[in-house]
This record gives C-alpha cells, structure tokens and sequence, in this order.
C-alpha cells in the first residue's frame, strides 16, 4: 500500500495554497485557538484579480512582500472592499513598520476596521498584541449595505514625529512616534481577520 509520510503530506496539503498566492507575496497564518470562535475553514486563499487582490480567510493571514518597504515619512494606503462579512465582527486593513516577519520576533504596526463601523490599532511583537487604540466606532466607516458589502480606504501617514490614521480621507486618530508607535520603518502588507472575503486594491506606498 503506498504511504505519505507525514512530511510529504504536509507538502502535498500546502502546495495549492502556495500555487495559488501571486508572485513573491508571503503568507503568515494564525490559526484560532478558540474553542468558541473556530475557524470556519483551515484554508486562506489568495489571489491576484483585476487590478488587485482577492482574499477569503478560515484563519486569519498577513501578507507581505519582503522587498515592499517603507522608511522616513511616507503615506501607505490601501482600498478595501469587504465582499463577504463574517458571521461576527473581524478586522481587516493595513500592515506597516514590519521586520522578521515568518520568525519568532515578528514585529509590526497595525490599522484595521471591522464590519461593526469600529476601528483598531495594534502593535504585535511576537505572539503578544497590544493596543495602540482599541476598538473605537467612527461616523467615516462604512458598514456593509442589505447585500452584506462595504467599501472603506484607509491610511497611515507616518511624518516625522507622529502617525495619522485615516478613513475615507478623514483622520481618525493620531499618535507621537514614541512607545510601541516609534518603529515605522519597515515592511509593509495587509492583514485579514478569520471568515471574512475581501477585495483590496490601490495598495501602494507614497512619499
């Protein structure tokens, strides 16, 4: 009878996943530990459409390419359109400010808005997250219409001595280059929360 080693199976489930992501884009899965809160499907899928790309999580992912950085003053910005919510609320939007970002010290800053109208920043250092602000609601998101979709640009605006958050062209929070808020040189990407699907386009970086 002809066996997989555990090994090669794991190379065989893996291997659409890697087929499917567009050239040089890195993937960074966290899967749910919840009991309460599973993943709805282990699977993320990835893939270049239309001037953009396309996004359907189970697990939660950070995406990246390692030669998409950012350093000094610059704007990062990015278009995203939620085409399929979750069944509760989860965050998706921008990633900045990145290093060793497949090891055990990853780091970064990130800008993300919910399906709730609400809005959050965090910083990762490894397995830990914290709050740069937590969840806050604001009159500039748009929340999903009767067919379950929303449209919402966001932004980070990194000066030289502070950092501006912004929804559809109006800033939502600022905060000084200090704490957990200093590094914002760096990589830069995009982070999607578990169960949702999301159309991000215009992500780009300027100066």
């Amino acid at each position: 009878m002809f066996r997989l080693s555990a090994v090669a199976l794991t190379c065989v489930l893996a291997a659409p996943l890697a087929a499917q992501a567009p050239a040089g884009w890195h993937e960074r899965v966290d899967r749910s530990t919840s009991a309460s809160d599973p993943d709805n499907t282990p699977d993320v899928k990835f893939v270049t459409m239309g001037p953009g790309f396309h996004v359907t999580t189970g697990p939660a992912v950070t995406l990246w390419k390692n030669e998409n950085t950012a350093s000094g003053a610059y704007t990062l910005k990015g278009r995203f359109r939620l085409v399929q919510p979750s069944g509760h609320n989860n965050y998706y939007g921008l990633v900045f400010g990145g290093s060793g970002l497949e090891g055990a010290d990853q780091a970064y800053l990130y800008f993300l808005v919910g399906q709730n109208g609400s809005y959050i920043v965090k910083h990762r250092a490894g397995a830990a997250t914290h709050d740069v602000q937590g969840r806050t609601p604001h009159e500039s998101i748009v929340k999903p219409d009767d067919k379950g979709t929303s449209t919402n640009t966001l932004e980070v605006r990194v000066a030289a001595d502070k950092i501006d958050y912004v929804i559809n062209g109006t800033v939502v929070h600022s905060t000084p280059k200090a704490g957990m808020s200093a590094r914002t040189d760096g990589t830069w990407g995009m982070r999607v929360n578990h169960q949702l699907e999301v159309h991000v386009d215009q992500l780009a970086v300027t100066k």
